[in-house]
């Protein structure tokens, strides 16, 4: 059974618990499994490695949480777009002697060949990312085409619904006045048989015979 130590913690535990925790991070892991790694190293619980990280060495290292999140996003995007995930460089913490700050340093900053080979990925992404701007681009020129005619047939139509409307009401004018001219023309042959049939006059003969008085 590995003894769990007690004693405080060392600018070199801090180190390895920062390296482990960034590299989790950068992975996309949970610190709680970059705690028990760093336990299982330094021979300590990982809720003390927690504790240390959260309380401590947190604090110092914001810049490189930052920086090993936007790889953990960059692996993920990679990852979905199908593209060779970028390589998993060891996470290196160097202090300054001078000024004993903490600085993050890379193993693929220090190799020239992974940072061609890096180059040459995001090259890659790059080229498909054009490859699928130019094919959107198309899709939207096709798509203002295809609204163009549609908005021409819609004029169209509406011009030509327009003409109908305009025909109809003519045609509704003509058929109203045709149908007050009948009246009219009913009307008057009406009143011309009444007024012959008031103009017809008889009369009796010596004989009895009706004659029609002119």
């Amino acid at each position: 059974m590995t003894a769990v130590r007690q004693d405080a913690w060392s600018p070199d535990d801090d180190m390895i618990l920062a390296e482990v925790t960034l590299r989790h991070i950068r992975e996309g892991s949970t610190q709680l499994a970059a705690f028990e790694e760093v336990g299982q190293r330094i021979a300590r619980t990982s809720a003390a490695c927690g504790f240390r990280w959260n309380s401590c060495v947190r604090k110092r290292y914001d810049e490189a949480i930052n920086i090993a999140k936007q790889q953990r996003q960059k692996r993920n995007y990679l990852k979905k777009q199908g593209l060779p995930a970028l390589s998993s460089a060891d996470t290196v913490l160097a202090e300054d002697s001078e000024n004993g700050k903490n600085e993050l340093v890379t193993a693929d900053s220090l190799s020239m060949e992974a940072v061609i080979r890096y180059l040459r990925q995001w090259k890659n992404t790059v080229q498909e990312l054009t490859r699928q701007v130019r094919t959107l681009e198309k899709e939207l020129k096709d798509k203002e085409e295809l609204l163009a005619e549609l908005k021409q047939e819609n004029d169209r139509l509406n011009k030509e619904v327009s003409e109908v409307q305009t025909d109809y009401r003519v045609v509704n004018d003509d058929y109203k006045a045709l149908i007050r001219i009948m009246d009219r023309a009913r009307r008057l042959a009406f009143l011309s048989e009444e007024s012959e049939e008031e103009k017809t006059r008889f009369k009796m003969d010596a004989n009895g015979n009706l004659e029609r008085i002119e």
